[in-house]
Protein backbone atom coordinates (compact mmCIF):
# COMPACT_ATOMS: atom_id res chain seq x y z
CA UNK A 1 0.00 0.00 0.00
CA UNK A 2 2.77 2.43 0.55
CA UNK A 3 4.88 1.84 -2.40
CA UNK A 4 1.63 3.15 -4.38
CA UNK A 5 0.98 6.01 -2.64
CA UNK A 6 4.92 7.01 -3.67
CA UNK A 7 4.17 6.04 -7.29
CA UNK A 8 1.42 8.50 -7.66
CA UNK A 9 3.74 11.29 -5.92
CA UNK A 10 6.00 11.10 -8.37
CA UNK A 11 3.72 10.92 -11.56
CA UNK A 12 2.25 13.98 -9.60
CA UNK A 13 5.84 15.73 -9.61
CA UNK A 14 6.63 14.53 -13.05
CA UNK A 15 3.08 16.79 -13.89
CA UNK A 16 4.08 19.57 -11.99
CA UNK A 17 7.99 19.90 -13.09
CA UNK A 18 6.81 19.60 -16.86
CA UNK A 19 4.03 22.50 -16.19
CA UNK A 20 7.08 24.75 -14.60
CA UNK A 21 9.29 23.92 -18.35
CA UNK A 22 6.15 24.92 -20.00
CA UNK A 23 5.98 28.13 -18.28
CA UNK A 24 9.71 28.79 -18.45
CA UNK A 25 10.02 28.16 -22.25
CA UNK A 26 6.60 30.55 -22.23
CA UNK A 27 8.16 33.08 -20.69
CA UNK A 28 11.66 32.85 -23.04
CA UNK A 29 9.36 33.08 -26.24
CA UNK A 30 7.56 36.69 -24.39
CA UNK A 31 10.45 38.10 -23.22
CA UNK A 32 13.12 37.49 -26.02
CA UNK A 33 12.23 35.59 -29.17
CA UNK A 34 9.34 38.04 -29.72
CA UNK A 35 10.27 41.18 -29.21
CA UNK A 36 13.42 40.11 -31.18
CA UNK A 37 11.41 38.95 -34.70
CA UNK A 38 9.39 42.32 -34.02
CA UNK A 39 12.29 44.39 -34.34
CA UNK A 40 13.40 42.30 -37.30
CA UNK A 41 10.05 42.97 -39.13
CA UNK A 42 10.90 46.70 -38.35
CA UNK A 43 14.15 47.11 -39.43
CA UNK A 44 12.95 44.68 -42.94
CA UNK A 45 10.45 47.35 -43.37
CA UNK A 46 12.94 50.91 -42.86
CA UNK A 47 15.25 49.25 -45.52
CA UNK A 48 12.42 48.37 -48.04
CA UNK A 49 11.28 52.48 -47.57
CA UNK A 50 15.02 53.58 -48.25
CA UNK A 51 14.96 55.84 -51.42
CA UNK A 52 17.49 58.08 -52.72
CA UNK A 53 17.57 61.42 -50.76
CA UNK A 54 16.71 60.19 -47.04
CA UNK A 55 19.22 61.34 -44.24
CA UNK A 56 20.73 57.86 -42.57
CA UNK A 57 22.68 56.37 -39.48
CA UNK A 58 25.24 53.69 -40.12
CA UNK A 59 25.33 51.67 -37.06
CA UNK A 60 28.97 53.07 -36.66
CA UNK A 61 27.26 56.06 -36.19
CA UNK A 62 28.05 58.03 -39.36
CA UNK A 63 25.35 60.53 -40.80
CA UNK A 64 24.93 60.47 -44.59
CA UNK A 65 22.71 60.89 -47.69
CA UNK A 66 21.55 57.82 -49.73
CA UNK A 67 22.66 58.88 -53.04
CA UNK A 68 22.06 55.30 -54.97
CA UNK A 69 20.35 51.72 -54.50
CA UNK A 70 20.31 48.43 -55.38
CA UNK A 71 18.71 45.02 -54.13
CA UNK A 72 21.57 44.62 -51.18
CA UNK A 73 23.52 47.66 -51.17
CA UNK A 74 23.37 51.19 -51.45
CA UNK A 75 25.75 54.27 -52.11
CA UNK A 76 25.99 56.91 -48.83
CA UNK A 77 27.56 60.35 -49.47
CA UNK A 78 29.08 61.18 -45.80
CA UNK A 79 29.96 65.16 -45.25
CA UNK A 80 29.53 67.83 -47.75
CA UNK A 81 32.61 67.10 -49.60
CA UNK A 82 31.06 65.15 -52.99
CA UNK A 83 33.84 62.71 -52.74
CA UNK A 84 32.98 60.97 -49.94
CA UNK A 85 31.05 58.25 -51.47
CA UNK A 86 30.74 54.96 -49.92
CA UNK A 87 29.12 51.86 -50.98
CA UNK A 88 27.73 49.49 -48.29
CA UNK A 89 25.18 47.07 -47.35
CA UNK A 90 21.50 47.90 -46.32
CA UNK A 91 22.43 45.88 -43.18
CA UNK A 92 24.51 48.74 -41.85
CA UNK A 93 21.64 51.29 -41.73
CA UNK A 94 20.33 52.09 -38.23
CA UNK A 95 17.90 54.64 -38.86
CA UNK A 96 16.77 56.67 -41.43
CA UNK A 97 15.24 59.84 -41.64
CA UNK A 98 12.63 61.08 -44.36
CA UNK A 99 13.63 64.79 -45.57
CA UNK A 100 10.12 66.32 -44.87
CA UNK A 101 10.17 64.67 -41.13
CA UNK A 102 12.85 66.89 -40.12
Amino acid sequence: MLNLMTDASGAGGMAVMLIYIVIIVGAMYFFAIRPQKKEQKRMAALLASLEVGDTVVTTSGFYGVVIDLTDEDCIVEFGNNKNCRIPMKKSAIAEVEKPGEA
